[in-house]
């Protein structure tokens, strides 16, 4: 690897289950970046099929670390947002995409609100209105689809073809979004793949669909691709990267139905070392 950033990821951390920081962390640091962490909760697990989970919100801690940051002089060569608890986080990160990069510094927002044609549980509307300008304020946007719909007000559809995702992208582009990669497009049954925007123009990588959902995935999808593009590989390369290491997460995981809870992606970490190495 060529290059040691310093990447802030802000996003819950799960004390047991791969998401989020849990999985964020172990994989920047294998992308050979310095992964600083602002957790903006702790939870016990995470809420996808644990019950009785305990919850901490930190959300109002935020505004102190981020003035001893700045305090100290401590600046990020890469910002990257996952999963915001409520509203008002939204805006501290707003205030600390303004204040705590260096020059050059990129940021990266996953917009972590929604899936399968519906919000997650714990937002509304108002909570989608306001990632707007967070989304479109960033160096690079990696939403899936329901979210890159919410993000463009845009009816959410379980068919589509390559005319709508076009359509979709445009208005992405439109709103202000810089690279856009947008997750989980699929034009036939049996696979799936990433949209790419930028510099002029649309790409699109497709692997084979593995018949299982897991938990976290998202994340491990981004944390790669942000890993590699904090390594300069390009947009595209990252984002076939991280999804070919996405599957590879998914297929070391399949023959142990009792890992229920996430995807065993560390046993998948020398091989990303190593065709980083490469890129």
């Amino acid at each position: 690897m060529k290059n040691y950033p310093r990447i802030l990821t802000i996003q819950d951390i799960s004390c047991v289950g791969q998401c989020s920081l849990t999985v964020a962390l172990p994989i920047l640091s294998a992308c050979g970046a310095e992964t600083c962490i602002l957790p903006s909760a702790v939870l016990s697990t995470h809420t996808g099929g644990f019950s009785g989970f305990t919850v901490r919100d930190l959300t109002d801690d935020i505004p102190a670390i981020a003035a001893h940051w700045q305090k100290e002089g401590i600046l990020f060569d890469g910002i990257y947002t996952g999963y915001l608890g409520s509203i008002p986080e939204i805006g501290y990160v707003q205030d600390i995409f303004r204040t705590l990069r260096r020059e050059g510094a990129k940021t990266f927002v996953d917009p972590a609100m929604a899936d399968n044609g519906r919000l997650y549980g714990a937002f509304d509307m108002a909570y989608a209105d306001a990632m707007k300008p967070l989304c479109f304020g960033a160096d690079v946007v990696l939403p899936n689809l329901t979210e890159a719909c919410l993000l463009t007000d845009t009816p959410y559809r379980e068919t589509y073809d390559e005319a709508y995702i076009t359509e979709l992208v445009g208005k992405l582009q439109a709103a202000g979004a810089g690279t856009i990669v947008l997750t989980g497009i699929s034009y036939s049954p049996d696979r799936t793949g990433v949209v790419v925007a930028g510099d002029g123009r649309t790409q699109y990588y497709s692997h084979h669909r593995i018949d299982r959902t897991c938990h976290g995935t998202g994340d491990v999808f981004a944390s790669v691709y942000i890993g590699a593009a904090l390594q300069g590989v390009p947009a595209f390369e990252a984002a076939k990267l991280a999804a070919d290491f996405t599957v590879s997460s998914i297929e070391a995981t399949v023959a142990y139905p009792e890992h229920w809870y996430g995807v065993r992606f560390e046993t998948q970490l020398p091989a990303l070392i190593q065709a980083l190495q490469t890129l």
